[in-house]
Protein backbone atom coordinates (compact mmCIF):
# COMPACT_ATOMS: atom_id res chain seq x y z
CA UNK A 1 0.00 0.00 0.00
CA UNK A 2 1.32 3.43 -0.96
CA UNK A 3 -0.57 6.60 -0.13
CA UNK A 4 -4.12 5.81 -1.10
CA UNK A 5 -3.32 2.83 -3.39
CA UNK A 6 -3.71 -0.73 -2.23
CA UNK A 7 -2.81 -3.95 -4.00
CA UNK A 8 -5.78 -6.29 -4.06
CA UNK A 9 -4.15 -8.81 -1.74
CA UNK A 10 -3.33 -6.08 0.82
CA UNK A 11 -6.85 -4.68 0.54
CA UNK A 12 -8.32 -8.12 1.26
CA UNK A 13 -5.96 -8.79 4.18
CA UNK A 14 -6.43 -5.35 5.72
CA UNK A 15 -10.01 -4.60 4.75
CA UNK A 16 -10.84 -2.94 8.07
CA UNK A 17 -7.88 -0.58 7.61
CA UNK A 18 -8.96 0.12 4.03
CA UNK A 19 -12.47 1.07 5.19
CA UNK A 20 -11.10 3.22 8.01
CA UNK A 21 -8.81 5.10 5.60
CA UNK A 22 -11.66 5.58 3.10
CA UNK A 23 -13.81 7.11 5.82
CA UNK A 24 -11.15 9.42 7.23
CA UNK A 25 -8.59 10.06 4.48
CA UNK A 26 -10.76 9.99 1.37
CA UNK A 27 -11.07 7.62 -1.58
CA UNK A 28 -8.80 4.57 -1.65
CA UNK A 29 -7.76 2.93 -4.93
CA UNK A 30 -7.39 -0.84 -5.17
CA UNK A 31 -5.18 -2.22 -7.93
CA UNK A 32 -5.37 -5.64 -9.55
CA UNK A 33 -2.37 -6.93 -11.49
CA UNK A 34 -0.84 -3.45 -11.25
CA UNK A 35 -3.82 -1.69 -12.82
CA UNK A 36 -6.35 0.48 -11.02
CA UNK A 37 -9.47 -1.64 -10.53
CA UNK A 38 -11.85 -0.04 -8.01
CA UNK A 39 -12.20 2.90 -5.65
CA UNK A 40 -13.42 2.51 -2.08
CA UNK A 41 -15.28 5.56 -0.78
CA UNK A 42 -16.69 6.49 2.58
CA UNK A 43 -20.49 6.61 2.49
CA UNK A 44 -20.61 10.40 3.01
CA UNK A 45 -18.37 10.90 -0.02
CA UNK A 46 -20.51 8.51 -2.06
CA UNK A 47 -23.68 10.44 -1.17
CA UNK A 48 -22.06 13.72 -2.24
CA UNK A 49 -21.24 12.45 -5.71
CA UNK A 50 -24.52 10.60 -6.30
CA UNK A 51 -26.91 13.25 -4.96
CA UNK A 52 -28.93 14.97 -7.69
CA UNK A 53 -27.66 18.46 -8.47
CA UNK A 54 -31.16 19.86 -7.89
CA UNK A 55 -34.42 18.60 -6.49
CA UNK A 56 -37.57 18.09 -8.56
CA UNK A 57 -39.11 21.45 -7.67
CA UNK A 58 -35.95 23.31 -8.69
CA UNK A 59 -35.77 21.28 -11.91
CA UNK A 60 -39.34 22.21 -12.83
CA UNK A 61 -38.78 25.88 -11.99
CA UNK A 62 -35.73 25.92 -14.28
CA UNK A 63 -37.61 24.22 -17.11
CA UNK A 64 -37.93 26.12 -20.40
CA UNK A 65 -41.69 25.61 -20.01
CA UNK A 66 -41.81 27.36 -16.61
CA UNK A 67 -44.19 30.29 -16.72
CA UNK A 68 -46.06 29.11 -19.80
CA UNK A 69 -49.77 28.44 -19.56
CA UNK A 70 -49.90 24.68 -19.85
CA UNK A 71 -53.37 23.26 -19.66
CA UNK A 72 -53.31 19.71 -18.43
CA UNK A 73 -56.51 17.77 -18.96
CA UNK A 74 -57.55 14.27 -18.12
CA UNK A 75 -59.65 11.94 -20.21
CA UNK A 76 -62.98 11.41 -18.42
CA UNK A 77 -63.84 8.15 -20.21
CA UNK A 78 -64.24 5.02 -18.13
CA UNK A 79 -61.27 2.67 -18.05
CA UNK A 80 -61.38 -0.38 -20.27
CA UNK A 81 -62.66 -3.69 -18.93
CA UNK A 82 -59.94 -6.12 -17.99
CA UNK A 83 -60.55 -9.83 -17.58
CA UNK A 84 -58.60 -11.08 -14.59
CA UNK A 85 -57.48 -14.66 -14.37
CA UNK A 86 -58.07 -16.41 -11.06
CA UNK A 87 -56.15 -19.70 -10.92
CA UNK A 88 -58.20 -20.88 -7.88
CA UNK A 89 -61.61 -20.50 -9.50
CA UNK A 90 -63.21 -23.53 -11.11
Amino acid sequence: MTGNKWQLQDAKNKFSNLVERAQHDGPQIVTKHGREAVVVLGFDEYRKITRPKMDLVMFLRNSPLAGTDLEITRDNDFPRDVALFNPWSK
